[in-house]
């Protein structure tokens, strides 16, 4: 009968060391888990501040300003204009109206 209480009570042992050591485990795993999710909420918002950023330096005003005022562009005049289509496409009627 004693044998069997040592064999139960040791059994009780390893079963108690394994539950402390699961809890362990997953209090680790949940940290770490909530830490990548803390990441991912970070890296969602500054993916939205890289894309406004983007938007604001690609806006067509932006563009123009930057043009004009830092490397001396302007629109030429509509007389100093010239379309030219490729060889395979025709131009529009309107087009070939107004080049003659």
């Amino acid at each position: 009968m004693t044998r069997l209480n040592f064999i139960l009570f040791a059994v009780l042992i390893l079963s108690a060391l394994s539950l402390v050591t699961s809890q362990h485990k997953s209090r680790k795993l949940i940290f770490e888990l909530q830490q990548q999710q803390e990441m991912a909420k970070f890296s969602d918002t500054e993916w939205s501040q890289l894309q406004l950023e983007q938007s604001t330096w690609a806006m067509h005003s932006r563009l123009e300003q930057v043009a004009s005022d830092l490397l001396h562009m302007h629109v030429p005049d509509t007389k100093h204009i010239q379309i030219v289509a490729p060889d395979d496409v025709p131009l529009p009627q309107a087009i070939n109206q107004t080049s003659k």
